[in-house]
């Protein structure tokens, strides 16, 4: 349907325009290879995996896969300059790198001599014009319904302000979960959509069960967002954990982030002075303080407890609102194809054509 043909499909070599997006510990190769499969555009989150993870990642998808994907990361994690390289080496397949605290825009260049299209998530209209100035490809804006760290504008204003500032393809995240977001993105004028909850619960998705159920189980109301995990906004399932954190004092917080920041250095055998000099190049290029940044260090041990061990109840559990209006857990061309029809459906009701009400997720 030539409606599906945008900016994104063309650039990105995908039959629709949605996208699947980088979730820490969620977006697996199982998940980027059911995407692609299913004609969306999946990205691997690699700013949680070691280069030699990241490598081995991107082999296991282009063995399983022809179609083009995307790689996650950022430059303040530890082997940061190698996963770059690692990218690089594969530009045959890998088409598009995401990022939010991004790349120079040497590195940037880089990347766009070999092929690989930049596309940053961005919660604010300056964040969106900076990102262009410094050679963005296209923009993914994330409205203040989105998971995990997430801005105070909803999608419905944030995405037309982005639209007007920028003359590359916009992307619009933070709600969406069926055709009908899809169908509306499009006639706002974005290029596609790009979607992380509604991904979370898809039978590919590798979270265990028992957590899955949890973001089931919550209503729209009870994903609040709180500053309490690492001193920055970020939208979370309510649960014990969360609600202890928003009762925690700034010294009990920031001892909590040191320890779990100690656990995370064990998990992933990075040494001491890997870990902060990490931290104080991201407190140094960030607006983040030193202190949210030893804060940060709970979240990474926090997310894997809910998203990895399968205790939803002993982590946080990072999410879109929209998981208060999820009732599914289907095959992850189930979900893809379910948009597809309900989309064109809602495009020929506008269209004059005959109108369709069924709910395809």
């Amino acid at each position: 349907m030539k409606a599906f043909e945008t900016a994104l499909t063309q650039q990105l070599g995908c039959r629709y325009p949605v996208i699947q997006t980088a979730m820490g510990w969620v977006s697996s190769p199982d998940l980027v290879v059911a995407t692609s499969e299913a004609g969306g555009f999946g990205f691997l989150a690699g700013a949680v995996m070691t280069p030699q993870e990241v490598d081995a990642g991107i082999q296991e998808i282009k063995s399983r896969t022809d179609k083009l994907f995307g790689v996650n990361f950022h430059m303040f994690q530890p082997g940061a300059k190698e996963i770059v390289e690692n990218i690089l080496s594969h530009s045959d397949r890998v088409r598009a790198i995401s990022y939010g605290r991004g790349p120079d825009g040497a590195t940037v260049q880089r990347f766009k001599d070999a092929g690989v299209l930049c596309i940053p998530t961005v919660g604010a209209v300056r964040h969106a014009v900076k990102a262009v100035r410094q050679g963005a490809d296209m923009v993914v804006i994330q409205g203040g319904e989105g998971g995990g760290h997430t801005g105070a504008v909803p999608t419905t204003l944030l995405l037309p302000q982005v639209l007007d500032a920028v003359e590359v393809p916009v992307i619009a995240a933070g709600g969406f979960r069926d055709g009908r977001g899809l169908a509306a993105a499009l006639a706002f004028g974005a290029a596609g959509i790009a979607m992380g909850t509604r991904f979370l619960l898809t039978q590919e998705s590798p979270v265990p069960l028992q957590t899955k159920e949890r973001y089931l189980a919550a209503s729209v109301d009870e994903i609040p967002v709180s500053r309490q995990v690492d001193g920055m906004p970020q939208r979370m399932v309510m649960n014990r954990v969360l609600a202890d954190l928003d009762g925690a004092s700034k010294a009990g917080l920031l001892l909590r982030g040191i320890r779990n920041g100690l656990a995370f250095k064990k998990m992933t055998n990075a040494s001491l002075m890997t870990m902060l000099k990490s931290a104080w190049n991201m407190a140094k290029k960030t607006d983040m303080t030193m202190g949210q940044v030893m804060m940060s260090g709970s979240a990474p041990v926090l997310i894997q407890k809910a998203m990895v061990q399968g205790h939803p109840d002993e982590g946080v559990l990072p999410s879109g609102q929209v998981a208060g209006l999820i009732e599914d857990i289907p095959t992850v061309a189930e979900l893809i194809d379910g948009i597809v029809r309900e989309a064109e459906q809602r495009i020929a009701s506008l269209c004059g054509g005959k109108e369709g009400q069924g709910h395809a997720d």
